[in-house]
């Protein structure tokens, strides 16, 4: 298969320093093959596009001044990426733990940002309660039942609860036509109504790019990873075939990481923005994406003398 690439073979699998594996899941990829100090070295390094997108979140957040419930949502989704790193390359059970339920506790810090925003500080504190108690709960009840399935189901059902509700709160707040334009108005509120739905529309169709891109990475790489699961022999023998550095491309969990990795940092983004979006500062921020194939979006403060210009503009227009 593909004689002509030049590779060298792989070499055997066998014991390690991290042996026996205790963990409850053990992937397609082969162990200890590379080094005797990593159980699967292509699945623990595809972390590392956790931990760079955590480093750009968390810095984004502390120099622009974000709500500090994103910044914590972002620690904690570094937290994942380092679990996952020690879980793949251990295999032990701990780590196992360490992995999974970060990604809980990350989904229900999202959680409590979705939901508390614009509530009084009394049922903030009795969310926050709840979600310390039901992250309590899961945590026990899958250490009793070791059951993956349990974890991911708890995992998808948080995760596509807080996506549907900002999708609902976005369409909800941001939309011109909640908005009609008032012509009794003098022309200079004109103007800044225009202004106004012009620059929601623009963020709409820019928001829902953000959610198309997220969730297609997502399930491209939920898509790659079943293929991983259910054709394990065949990648195994096909790896082989190829050789190395080759056969890595052909690492279904490793993709899972990567497109995971860079979905759940578009989500945080996209909470970042429309938090913005929904308080008064909206025009003191801007999301900056130059390509959705070589860049990431980030939340920025808009520059000041940019800010002060536009609005002199709207002025200009009224007289």
């Amino acid at each position: 298969m593909m004689s002509w690439l030049p590779s060298f073979p792989y070499p055997p699998s066998g014991e390690g320093y991290w042996s026996p594996v205790t963990s409850t899941l053990n992937w397609c990829e082969e162990d200890y093959y590379a080094t005797t100090y990593s159980a699967e070295i292509v699945n623990s390094f595809t972390n590392l596009a956790f931990m760079f997108l955590a480093y750009k979140g968390i810095s984004n957040c502390i120099q622009q001044g974000h709500d500090r419930v994103f910044l914590a949502s972002f620690i904690s989704y570094l937290v994942i990426g380092l679990g996952s790193f020690c879980f793949h390359s251990t295999l032990k059970y701990p780590m196992q733990l360490v992995d999974e339920l970060s990604m809980i506790y990350t989904t229900c810090i999202t959680f409590y940002a979705t939901f508390s925003h614009g509530k009084s500080p009394q049922f903030a504190a009795l969310l926050l309660l709840f979600l310390v108690c039901l992250a309590t709960f899961i945590t026990a009840y899958y250490h009793y039942l070791k059951d993956p399935l349990f974890h991911q189901n708890a995992f998808a059902l948080l995760t596509a609860i807080v996506v549907f509700r900002n999708m609902y709160i976005m369409e909800a707040n941001i939309r011109p036509k909640d908005r009609p334009l008032d012509e009794s108005a003098n022309a200079k509120d004109v103007a800044e109504q225009q202004r106004i739905n012009r620059r929601d529309v623009e963020t709409r169709r820019t928001m829902w790019k953000m959610i198309a891109c997220g969730l297609s990475f997502i399930a491209a790489g939920f898509a790659i990873w079943n293929l991983d699961n259910a054709f394990c022999p065949t990648l195994r023998r096909w790896r082989r075939r190829l050789g190395l550095p080759w056969g890595i491309l052909l690492e279904g969990h490793g993709w899972w990481h990567i497109m995971t990795s860079i979905s759940a940092y578009y989500n945080l983004t996209w909470g970042i923005w429309l938090r913005h979006c929904l308080s008064n500062t909206y025009d003191e921020f801007e999301l900056i994406w130059p390509s959705i194939i070589t860049s990431v979006p980030v939340v920025v403060r808009r520059d000041k003398d940019a800010l002060l210009k536009e609005n002199e503009k709207v002025v200009k227009k009224t007289t």
